[in-house]
């Protein structure tokens, strides 16, 4: 039997909808690994939504899968990749200012399985987002997802802009990068 979970992940928190299909339940404040939209990421289950019936597929969104709980292991590699992320913010204000980009630099995270770093930053998706993801590309930073966020979290990306077709942020392929 699946069911449905809500979980919160990501250093500016999201709320998505995970299937789980594992035979035991789980609760809320179980810490799971989810693949979203950006990666695997580390998450805390909020509560089941509803049971699924098994035997019919009609009407039903497919939701990404609740891989796994997290294990000592997944929650060590979380909080040292967070230790080292602390660091590298300043690195990543200095290269915002050596750049001449007008973005206030929020948070970054990386995805649990190291694929990818996402900058949060309190901007509209505009040109210093894609200016950003293309100049940390040109310096061999990784793939880099640059998100923007405001007053409300983060901010959905258009259709056609960066990140278009619900593949991530500036700079993880969207944007010309």
């Amino acid at each position: 039997m699946s069911e449905t979970v809500l979980v919160r992940y990501g250093a500016v928190p999201e709320v998505a909808r995970f299937a789980h299909a594992e035979p035991t339940p789980l609760g809320r404040g179980s810490r799971v690994v989810v693949q979203t939209r950006r990666g695997t990421e580390l998450g805390t289950v909020l509560e089941t939504v509803r049971q699924l019936d098994p035997t019919t597929s009609e009407g039903t969104v497919e939701e990404p899968p609740v891989l796994r709980l997290a294990t000592k292991t997944d929650e060590a590699a979380a909080t040292t990749q967070r230790q080292q992320l602390l660091t590298e913010f300043d690195e990543w204000v200095e290269r915002i200012q050596r750049w001449k980009l007008d973005i206030e630099l929020l948070d970054i995270e990386r995805t649990l399985d190291e694929e990818k770093q996402i900058l949060f930053v309190l901007n509209d998706q505009g040109p210093d987002c894609t200016k950003l993801a293309l100049y940390a590309a040109a310096e061999g930073l990784g793939i880099i997802e640059v998100q923007p966020v405001n007053g409300e979290g983060p901010v959905e990306l258009a259709v056609g802009g960066c990140g278009s077709g619900g593949g991530g942020g500036c700079g993880s392929g969207g944007c010309g990068s």
